[in-house]
């Protein structure tokens, strides 16, 4: 098949090779709004190129992977689904939640799919996590902890245009949960530190948070999350059920000191970047995208499951702020009706 690549930055680099070494992809276009992004990838990797996204939609191409900035993704989203094409893009749907919600309406009922990139699905160790959940095997859930720490933060600019660390970073710990468990937020309460680089305070951010969620069945999970873990990038999640317990991302390479005399474990090279903890992961991602385009599975994560996870963030958002619990029915907005 014949795939579009829309962003050349980091993340979209990552993903040119990837999808050029996919055996189902037999041809790759892209295109980058900085054009000195394009040539670096098309000397390397042989793909073809143009020079606007309209000019990659009408060029054939089976499905198109959006890894451009975010302001970006609405309009891109709606262009492919207007031109019947298939769309892999990043996280966020938006910057914001009603220009999320704006998409999800235009996009209702054209029939085209859209897979929205979260790579914790993707994980071995979150995969086994949510199939143990589903089984059984560990009772009714009463307790989840889910961690992302992050080596060190993000550069001002970006922080300037994050949206803040719960819909930045936290939202993959929301999403992770929602997906494992199969259970859907009703309450969170969050708290946070702007301890660190003044931007933080200035953005009226955090660098470090932690959240409560109350899942629909009684369970509750906790949620970690610093931009300051010297140590590594540290990607975890723990479930505690009435019959047993089960950890995800407890390999070799996690980014903790053990203080039991005797414990060498973990004795491997700490993670130190997320493209390094889930390189497997966004591979796997893009290799279910083709699947999606080809019409043999329905999208791993849709525009409305990720506006799901958006709410969660919202109300993450607002509690921090307003030092109250918040329901998600208090910020949801619903797609339809």
């Amino acid at each position: 098949m014949r795939i579009g690549l829309i962003g050349l930055g980091r993340i979209g680099a990552f993903h040119a090779e990837t999808l050029s070494a996919l055996s189902s992809v037999t041809s790759l276009v892209v295109t980058d709004a900085v054009p000195a992004a394009i040539d670096p990838v098309v000397k390397q990797l042989g793909v073809e190129a143009v020079e606007t996204p309209e000019k990659l939609l009408a060029s054939g191409v089976d499905g198109v992977v959006i890894a451009a900035a975010t302001d970006a993704h609405p309009e891109l989203i709606v262009a492919a689904a207007e031109a019947g094409v298939p769309v892999f893009c990043e996280k966020p749907v938006a910057r914001t939640m009603a220009e999320g919600v704006a998409v999800a309406r235009r996009v209702a009922g054209s029939g085209v799919p859209v897979h929205i990139g979260y790579p914790r699905r993707f994980d071995p160790g979150f995969a086994a996590a949510r199939a143990a959940v589903a089984s059984g095997e560990l009772g009714w859930l009463h307790t989840v902890r889910s961690t992302t720490l992050d080596p060190a933060p993000p550069p001002p600019a970006y922080l300037a245009v994050s949206g803040g660390i719960f819909r930045d970073c936290s939202v993959h710990d929301f999403d992770a949960i929602r997906w494992v468990t199969g259970r859907e937020v009703l309450e969170v309460y969050a708290t946070g530190s702007d301890r660190g680089d003044p931007v933080f305070a200035r953005s009226g951010d955090v660098a470090f948070a932690a959240t409560v969620l109350t899942l629909d069945d009684g369970a509750r999970a906790v949620v970690s999350n610093s931009r300051y873990n010297a140590r590594g990038h540290d990607v975890r999640m723990e479930l505690h059920g009435s019959v047993d317990s089960i950890a995800a991302g407890l390999d070799d390479k996690l980014p903790l000191r053990s203080a039991q005399a005797g414990v060498t474990f973990p004795g491997g090279r700490p993670y130190v970047f997320f493209m390094d903890r889930f390189a497997d992961a966004f591979r796997a991602e893009l290799s279910a995208f083709t699947e999606v385009v080809a019409g043999s599975r329905p999208s791993p994560c849709t525009i409305e499951d990720a506006l799901e996870t958006g709410w969660v963030a919202e109300a993450a958002t607002l509690s921090l702020a307003e030092h109250r619990p918040v329901r998600i029915d208090e910020v949801r907005e619903p797609v339809l009706g």
